[in-house]
């Protein structure tokens, strides 16, 4: 809005408007007294054209969109905490804390039927608490026993990012949710930390049932999030519905393909690059698309940079679209690139 406004062409007027018999001149005390007052100016513009950007729902960013959001009773989901298996040699107390690299983990129930297996919550927030397996270290000197770090029970997450925030505020605003309809469900299972998206199956078996398939904020399958959106939806929906919450099943996308490359990367590179591209296209579609498009993973490769060309590009071993069923995710598979003869 006030791009115009910059220091040159404030301090240009500023001195157009002195009389041209009075020395104008860089240097001169004229041009000294005015031009400190000029940048002055110009910088409050600026900020005066991003305060505007700060109050806008598809410019806000940080605290200022927590603000703008909440004017609608919509808050950004915190950081969560991961809960983890441990599996030690001989029974330990309720409580106890362990060790592993930068995090620790205190035991919280012991899991049935599993012999000598608990459940164990990361006291650091967010998905630090997925990344380690291994020997665990007692922080309580317990003698004797020994521990280790084994499966996720329910992934730890992120603060929810300004896009996810921003795509749940256009999802209220502009989706006609009225009581207990598809609108209302999807709502209501995105309001669950750690949930990235949902679909719903309104009448999916019959007369007053609902189905919510979701998948986490890394649009990847979590099962240990079902238990908690079904916890959620039972608090808030209306008298009569069976909801059935689920998670997608996974279908891999494999890609082969002979490429050329220009001299400027090498093949491992590249390859990194494809691959990432590849996942970020299918996150993309999930509940959104239906096909994977032979054309648009061409397209991929061709912008993938260091690759000139290519030539006999398989997907999951054919050379057409690949179908996704309507309660599946496309997930990576095997991304195998190998250079033109």
């Amino acid at each position: 809005m006030f791009e115009a406004m910059t220091y040159e062409s404030i301090l240009n007027e500023m001195l157009s408007r002195v009389e041209n018999d009075v020395d104008k001149r860089e240097g001169s005390i004229l041009y000294d007294a005015l031009a400190p007052c000029a940048f002055e100016l110009a910088q409050t513009y600026f900020n005066m054209d991003n305060f505007i950007n700060l109050v806008f729902g598809d410019t806000a960013v940080g605290e200022y969109l927590d603000r703008v959001v909440s004017d609608y009773g919509i808050t950004r989901k915190p950081a969560t905490k991961a809960a983890r298996k441990i599996t030690t040699n001989k029974e330990v107390p309720i409580g106890s804390r362990w060790g592993l690299e930068a995090t620790t983990y205190q035991v919280m129930k012991k899991l049935d039927g599993t012999g000598n297996s608990y459940e164990a919550e990361c006291e650091q927030t967010g998905e630090a608490g997925n990344h380690y397996n291994g020997t665990l270290v007692n922080i309580d000197n317990l003698s004797g026993v020994t521990a280790s770090l084994t499966d996720i029970i329910t992934a730890g997450e992120e603060e929810e990012s300004d896009d996810n925030l921003r795509a749940r505020f256009y999802a209220f605003v502009q989706s006609p949710s009225t009581s207990g309809n598809a609108y209302n469900y999807r709502k209501w299972a995105l309001e669950v930390p750690g949930v990235g998206d949902a679909k719903v199956y309104p009448l999916w078996n019959g007369n007053g049932t609902v189905k919510v398939m979701i998948v986490d904020s890394n649009m990847s399958i979590d099962t240990g999030l079902e238990a908690k959106v079904y916890e959620h939806i039972e608090t808030v929906r209306p008298i009569g519905a069976a909801v059935t919450i689920t998670s997608p099943a996974s279908k891999e996308i494999t890609v082969s393909a002979k490429i050329t490359l220009d001299g400027s990367r090498l093949l491992k590179e590249v390859t990194a690059d494809f691959t990432a591209a590849i996942a970020e296209y299918l996150k993309g579609t999930i509940f959104e698309a239906y096909t994977i498009s032979y054309a648009k993973i061409g397209s991929l490769l061709l912008s993938t940079k260091g690759i000139s060309d290519y030539s006999d590009l398989l997907l999951n071993g054919g050379m057409s679209n690949v179908s996704i069923a309507d309660t599946q995710m496309p997930i990576a598979g095997a991304i195998t690139l190998s250079e033109a003869g």
